[in-house]
């Protein structure tokens, strides 16, 4: 088994429960991590035996572009989507930051991750 890590993903996305987030947008911060069979590919030095991170990286950004109220939902989203058209990945974890977030208060972000094994429930 092997990890392949997509780490610090920037995103401009329309998040959030107040009109104002999803009209106005923040900036987020996105990490991938997905656990999959490596061996073949680190033998035969093959895209086509590994699991492309461009393609998890284009799957991040399509998912981060559908707006929605709560970031555990997008997260959620951007696993199933990752599990759907990989189906090399055994595991997948997900963690977006919102940046500056409106919370009154002075934080960096806020961030939400989810974790998440092929064929078990969610």
């Amino acid at each position: 088994m092997g990890k392949i890590l997509l780490k610090n993903i920037r995103c401009y996305s329309f998040h959030g429960c107040l009109k104002e987030e999803t009209a106005i947008g923040s900036d987020y911060r996105v990490d991938l991590s997905i656990n999959a069979d490596l061996k073949k590919s680190a033998k035969t030095d093959q895209l086509k035996d590994t699991v492309d991170y461009v393609l998890l990286n284009r799957i991040v950004k399509e998912e981060m572009g559908v707006p929605s109220k709560l970031l555990e939902n997008v997260a959620h989203r951007i696993i199933a989507s990752v599990f759907k058209v990989e189906l090399r990945v055994k595991k997948c974890s997900v963690q977006i930051t919102k940046l500056n977030p409106p919370i009154n208060g002075d934080v960096v972000g806020v961030s939400v991750k989810l974790t998440q094994k092929k064929d078990s429930k969610f």
